[in-house]
């Protein structure tokens, strides 16, 4: 199968494009520099050069997926930086490989879709979007998800993977902040409120998965076995490298509307950097979050392919 990959030199992209060429698939990959093309060569991709908005139907001749991996994944933004990536790039891109005749179109969502600051326990895809977002990220990931699933039709079926808190090698968001903030870290609740995760090569396999087996119009979850706290979770992670994180705790009654006032400030004075904390990241960091992934072992055969513990020693390996 040909398959084009957004996003491939990011995190997750990356080890999509290695799970793909691994399988025996042709996967050619976005890239919007030499840069980009050089890291998505080495994962194992032809670079095929354009970029997220830009992807013309000649860049997808004789693909038979596509697997969009690409997205604006930040705590702070814009309205216009979010939507343009996100919903604007991602609904380009629907057009673009309807008009090439795609088949499938596989898309990376989140279960941050459906977050608007409350708790989401053992939630499963019959959950509803919330009817009011309060995250932009959330907010745009619901509406791209939403184009994906409605674009399905006739010889086109679309996807949409869920996975919750993506983790291991090469992750560029998760851990080096866990790293850079160990000796300052305050946990919020004390890290009690509880989790599910999903490692990066678990994903990549249900993307390979979804691929044969998805169901068009469909969304399916993607995690680990089992659930933790973040406690638990950031704290194994961090020992990982060998660090440990600070024992300080503040409630998240009261970080919260420290982090709206922060927020605040920072839109009047029309900052580009994000304040110390952010609504959305006070709000994950204090609300338990945990997904069902029946559907996706029921209809796509998924299991996870790296327990918990075997990820922990993985990036313990190669610290």
């Amino acid at each position: 199968m040909r398959v084009f990959v957004t996003g491939g030199s990011g995190f997750v992209g990356g080890h999509v494009i290695e799970a793909l060429a691994a399988a025996g698939h042709d996967v050619q990959a976005m890239a919007r520099s030499d840069a980009s093309a050089a890291k998505v060569r080495g994962y194992g991709a032809t670079p095929v050069r354009c970029s997220l908005g830009a992807v013309a139907p000649a860049h997808l001749e004789g693909v038979d997926a596509v697997v969009h991996c690409a997205a604006f994944v930040e705590e702070w933004g814009t309205r216009e930086q979010f939507f343009e990536a996100n919903v604007e790039g991602t609904t380009q891109l629907l057009e673009a490989a309807r008009a090439a005749a795609v088949p499938r179109f596989v898309h990376i969502g989140t279960e941050a879709a459906l977050f608007d600051g409350h708790a989401l326990v053992d939630i499963d895809e019959t959950t509803p979007y919330p009817a009011r977002h309060r995250f932009l990220y959330s907010e745009s990931k619901a509406e791209a998800e939403r184009r994906v699933l409605a674009a399905n039709g006739e010889g086109f079926a679309t996807i949409s993977l869920r996975p919750r808190f993506v983790w291991g090698p090469r992750d560029t968001s998760v851990l080096p902040a866990v790293i850079r903030m160990a000796s300052s870290w305050t946990w919020i609740d004390g890290g009690h409120a509880r989790t599910s995760t999903c490692h990066v090569r678990n994903l990549a396999r249900a993307v390979e998965l979804a691929l044969t087996r998805g169901r068009g119009g469909q969304a399916y979850f993607v995690a680990d076995d089992g659930e933790t706290t973040l406690r638990e979770f950031l704290a194994a992670l961090a020992r990982t490298q060998d660090v440990e994180l600070a024992d300080r705790s503040m409630p998240g009654f009261v970080v919260r509307p420290i982090a709206a006032a922060l927020e605040g400030a920072w839109r009047l004075a029309g900052a580009s950097k994000p304040p110390p904390i952010t609504r959305f990241a006070a709000s994950m960091m204090s609300r338990t979050i945990t997904v069902r992934t029946g559907k996706a072992k029921d209809e796509l055969g998924y299991a996870p392919v790296v327990s918990v513990a075997q990820g922990m020693e993985g990036l313990q390996q190669i610290s």
